[in-house]
């Protein structure tokens, strides 16, 4: 290897360094997000492998093709080009390119298929599956009720603290992506699912431990987002429900079933807590739907 093109290779592994660490602690990322940040940019390095200077439009190109011959879908090779996107944004701004390479790239057309959510019958058999006669399971019929009810990711859901939820005024606040915190009403029957959890529940799984977080473990730890995940499978297979259900699913059940009666977008983007409203429109597909209902049953020529 050539010395200009070890240096280059160099530079490139301590810009990506820097810009991990700018997501870290100044714009306060989620776990989540820097894993897939770090693992993005590993993948778009190693494809690029040793190089003189920073990659251009071309060879970033180069690599979006790549992707699609990798067989990746369309949404996974947008989450690649939007990782480049704020990389060579954030050099810009610290001055280390004159230009941004990827600004003249198109972005992949993504969700060419409706996202998978529920109809209001299999969420109803989920929630009465889980078992009322223990614990655990009151804990799991209010986590389910409350998911439902606000839409939270699952990380969201697992990190409620047991001051975050004010059961009077059926509002709950949480901190989502980037470290924002928003505020999300929850309707009446969340609200009597977590009152029951508190009042025959947790105590029970506490045994006189302390413990910040509302849904708890049995050994008085929070409850993490693989475990509810097992969980929410486990509840699915009970009710027949095998394919693809995710707590996922149950978040665009509940933008879905929104927008059906009657919700705007915008309200609906900011109780999902989504930075911009181009990412709520995924939910769209409801809103033609809803659409057309309106023309046939109340135009004339219909």
């Amino acid at each position: 290897m050539s010395e200009a093109r070890a240096e280059g290779s160099a530079h490139l592994y301590s810009q990506i360094t820097a810009f991990l660490n700018f997501c870290r602690l100044e714009k306060g990322l989620a776990a989540n997000s820097l894993d897939a940040y770090s693992a993005d940019l590993a993948n778009f390095k190693d494809f690029i492998g040793d190089c003189k200077g920073l990659p251009g439009t071309s060879e970033i190109r180069h690599h979006i093709d790549n992707l699609y011959q990798s067989g990746l879908s369309s949404r996974s090779v947008g989450r690649h080009l939007t990782t480049i996107r704020n990389f060579y944004g954030f050099l810009l701004r610290e001055g280390e390119v004159a230009t941004d390479p990827t600004e003249h790239l198109g972005t992949p057309k993504q969700w060419q298929t409706i996202p998978k959510y529920l109809n209001l019958q299999e969420i109803n058999r989920i929630i009465q599956a889980t078992d009322l006669s223990h614990p655990t399971g009151v804990r799991d019929r209010a986590m389910m009720e409350l998911l439902y009810a606000s839409g939270l990711r699952v990380s969201e859901l697992c990190k409620v603290g047991i001051g975050d939820l004010n059961l009077e005024l059926g509002v709950l606040r949480t901190t989502g992506k980037g470290n924002k915190q928003r505020l999300v009403p929850v309707g009446k029957t969340a609200i009597l699912a977590v009152r029951a959890y508190l009042e025959a529940g947790r105590s029970l799984l506490l045994k006189g431990r302390a413990s910040r977080y509302l849904f708890i473990t049995a050994r008085g730890g929070c409850l993490t987002r693989q475990a509810f995940w097992k969980l929410l499978a486990a509840l699915g297979r009970k009710v027949g429900i095998f394919h693809g259900l995710t707590p996922h699913v149950l978040r665009h059940s509940f933008a879905t079933h929104l927008l059906e009666g009657g919700a705007d977008l915008r309200s609906v983007q900011i109780m999902l807590g989504h930075a911009d409203i181009s990412t709520t429109q995924i939910y769209t597909h409801v809103m033609r739907s809803r659409l057309k209902d309106t023309v046939e049953k109340h135009h004339p020529r219909a």
